[in-house]
C-alpha cells in the first residue's frame, strides 16, 4: 500500500507558483497496477519521483508498508567510470539482493556483451537503457514505477523485456505513467487521473480512461 496524505508539490516558473499537487489523498493498494492519466504538464513524472523519493514534496507525506522501485529504466543514477558489473553489484548491495545472481540475470537480459564489463561512460543512450530495464527488473520490489519506459532494441529484446516486465506484475503492482492507452490496458487494472493538481482514484481502468479522455477535450483552468 502506498498512501498520500495531504501531498502538495509547487513550483515557481518565471514569478509565477505552479501547483502540480494541491493536498492529495489517496491510497494505492498493494498488488495493483494503476495506470497515472493526465495531460502534459498535469504533474504525473513529478507525483512519481515524490512516491520513489527522488523529490521532496512542498508538504505532506508518503507512506508505504512495501518496497518501491526508482522508475524504472532510470540510469542517470550509475556511475560512468564503473563498468555495467559493477554498477550492477552496487545496485544489488544497496537492495539487499544476491549479487552473482543480479549479474548473472543483468548480463543474459541486456545482452551487451564485452560492453557489460567496460565503463558506463563508454555506453551508447540505448545500451544504457537494456542496462537500467534489466538491473530495475533484477530487484524484487512491491510496487515498480514505470514512467513511459519502451525496451529498446529489436523485436525479439522488446518481446523478452515485456515478457519480464509482465512476470514481475504477477507478483507486485505498479504505478505507470503511459500515452498508449494499448499498453495500459495490457498492463493496469485501475486508474488514477490528475487534472489541475486535484488526483482521483477509479477501481476499473475504463473508468478513468474515459474521464482522462473527457478532460483532454477541456481547456486547462
Amino acid at each position: 500500500m502506498i498512501q498520500l496524505q495531504n501531498l502538495t508539490k509547487s513550483y515557481f516558473l518565471n514569478n509565477h507558483r505552479t501547483t502540480v499537487a494541491d493536498n492529495i489523498n489517496a491510497v494505492f493498494p498493494t498488488g495493483v497496477s494503476v495506470a497515472l492519466l493526465g495531460r502534459n504538464g498535469a504533474g504525473k513524472s513529478s507525483l512519481l519521483r515524490m512516491i520513489s523519493g527522488e523529490m521532496l514534496p512542498t508538504s505532506g507525506e508518503i507512506l508505504s508498508d512495501g518496497t518501491i522501485s526508482w522508475p524504472v529504466g532510470f540510469a542517470g543514477s550509475f556511475h560512468r567510470e564503473l563498468t555495467g558489473e559493477q554498477n550492477c553489484r552496487f545496485v544489488a548491495r544497496i537492495y539487499d539482493v544476491d549479487t552473482d545472481e543480479m549479474v548473472e540475470f543483468v548480463e543474459d537480459f541486456a545482452e551487451l556483451d564485452a560492453h557489460f564489463y567496460m565503463p558506463i561512460r563508454t555506453y551508447s543512450s540505448g545500451m544504457k537503457a537494456r542496462l537500467a530495464f534489466g538491473v530495475s527488473m533484477a530487484v524484487p520490489f512491491d510496487t515498480y514505477l514505470v514512467d513511459e519506459v519502451s525496451a529498446v532494441g529489436d523485436a525479439s529484446f522488446k518481446a523478452k523485456s515485456n515478457r519480464v516486465f509482465n512476470e514481475r506484475m504477477n507478483k507486485a503492482g505498479a504505478i505507470v505513467v503511459s500515452h498508449s492507452m494499448k499498453m495500459l490496458r495490457q498492463t493496469c487494472q485501475a486508474g488514477a487521473v490528475l487534472e489541475n493538481g486535484q488526483m482521483t482514484y477509479y477501481d476499473e481502468l475504463e473508468d478513468a480512461i474515459e474521464v482522462h479522455l473527457s478532460n483532454m477535450d477541456q481547456p486547462t483552468r
